[in-house]
């Protein structure tokens, strides 16, 4: 909820934030035109007033946004944009068409549109409203009152949902039933004032998310168990468990402080011990013996009230698994409704055929057309044969040619005569048999041959 000491904090112009439009601080006659009061209609000038309109309307949400608030009132907002000691003169029409739109809801009509009997027992403030407030609605009068409490209905469900995660995020998710005093502890940061936890929990409410039952004088909050589910009643059973985990609380601290008055005992003995004083040290003992006995059947309890959760959260775990199951067994027999062996095994011939069809298509298009020449089947093969024996011949041996250098230009060889490849071929032949011709390679000298 803004205050004015909220709002003194902020800079000169207002905006806490420093996120207002550029024409705020820059366009003097623009801002002197948006500070003034609307036309009494719309239809005197539509043009100014969905001007003045489309730029106070966001900036009222954005602003409350920003503060992390979901209620605001007149007056608040005149403060909050102020700008060189002028007051905007339009807001309350601003509000006006808020409401009309529903983007804003007074707050006691919301409190009258959800089932919020459970609350009127503390905070009786929700339920009064002043005399003049009604008589204005009774009559017609549409003018909000500077102080008359309104809420934001979108940023309302926003803060819902984050309530809601945070419970949902936190060890007091373990079980449905929570407290309303641990709750409001958890949501402390969320919510900055008691009336807006409420009117969270009032939303909840509304969404079916939640549930609110008072047992023996206290409020217990009861939760829906998923996102999207429904909140049930409040039955017995949810009562036992919190009546239980209760009971652990309360055996827990009982615990503490015995174990404390048990460590008390034991020092006064330790003392009187150093003093001399025998007998009081001796009762000091006593006391801490009756005491550390009481903390024993105490941890009998609390083991016994701690196995009984135990169970119960592993049935609800059991439980849940169960309906996982059920779902997971309704979804398969709806997917398999129209499949059954028969249609099965008859697709997989269906398949087997096609490609069978395909094979043949595919063979008959290999074969290719013979453009009406006929070919002698056994005349071509013979010849295979032929060429079949000649490839299985040695061939003759042949010297490894010379290698020759790469030419990076091409240069024509020279036409070599008959003659000169006759001289080459006796060479060849004398070199194989180990002989050298003298006359004609006289500095050469080969190797005989092994």
């Amino acid at each position: 909820m803004w205050s004015p000491e909220r709002e003194a904090e902020a800079p000169a112009g207002g905006d806490s934030a420093g996120l207002l439009p550029p024409e705020w601080e820059e366009d003097e006659e623009r801002m002197s035109f948006l500070f003034s009061a609307f036309k009494r209609s719309r239809e005197v000038n539509s043009t100014d007033w969905d001007s003045k309109m489309g730029f106070w309307a966001p900036l009222v949400l954005s602003h409350s946004r920003r503060q992390g608030v979901v209620r605001l009132r007149l007056r608040d907002l005149q403060e909050a944009f102020q700008r060189k000691g002028s007051v905007p003169l339009g807001l309350a029409t601003v509000l006006q068409d808020l409401l009309r739109r529903g983007e804003l809801q007074r707050e006691s009509d919301f409190m009258a549109s959800v089932d919020s009997s459970w609350i009127s027992w503390g905070v009786g403030v929700f339920l009064l409203k002043p005399l003049k407030w009604t008589l204005s609605n009774m009559l017609g009068d549409n003018k909000v009152p500077a102080e008359e409490v309104l809420v934001a209905v979108e940023l309302l469900k926003e803060k819902a949902e984050e309530v809601y995660r945070l419970y949902q995020n936190s060890p007091l998710s373990s079980h449905p039933v929570v407290a309303l005093a641990e709750l409001s502890t958890l949501c402390a940061n969320s919510c900055p004032d008691e009336r807006t936890f409420y009117l969270v929990l009032l939303q909840l409410q509304k969404e079916k998310r939640v549930t609110v039952l008072e047992q023996n004088g206290e409020k217990i909050v009861k939760f829906a168990r998923g996102p999207h589910a429904k909140v049930s009643p409040v039955n017995d059973v949810d009562v036992g468990v919190y009546q239980l985990m209760q009971s652990e609380q309360l055996l827990s601290r009982k615990v503490e402080s015995l174990s404390q008055e048990a460590e008390r005992c034991k020092e006064e003995a330790r003392r009187a011990c150093r003093a001399g004083k025998k007998q009081l040290a001796l009762r000091s003992l006593k006391a801490r013996q009756r005491t550390e006995k009481r903390i024993e059947a105490l941890h009998a309890k609390l083991d016994t009230v701690q196995g009984i959760l135990d169970r119960i959260y592993a049935s609800q775990t059991d439980q849940m698994v169960f309906h996982a199951y059920q779902a997971g067994v309704g979804a398969l027999k709806l997917s398999m409704k129209d499949v059954t062996v028969e249609k099965a095994e008859s697709l997989v011939d269906q398949i087997q055929e096609l490609c069978d069809t395909q094979d043949e298509v595919s063979q008959t298009l290999a074969g290719g057309v013979t453009n009406g020449i006929d070919f002698d089947s056994e005349e071509l093969e013979k010849e295979l044969d032929i060429l079949l024996q000649d490839t299985t011949k040695d061939p003759p041996e042949l010297p490894d040619s010379p290698p020759e250098t790469l030419q990076t230009n091409s240069v024509p060889h020279p036409r070599i005569s008959d003659a000169e490849l006759e001289a080459e071929l006796e060479k060849l032949s004398l070199s194989e048999g180990g002989l050298v011709p003298s006359s004609k390679s006289p500095k050469r000298q080969l190797a005989p041959t092994l």
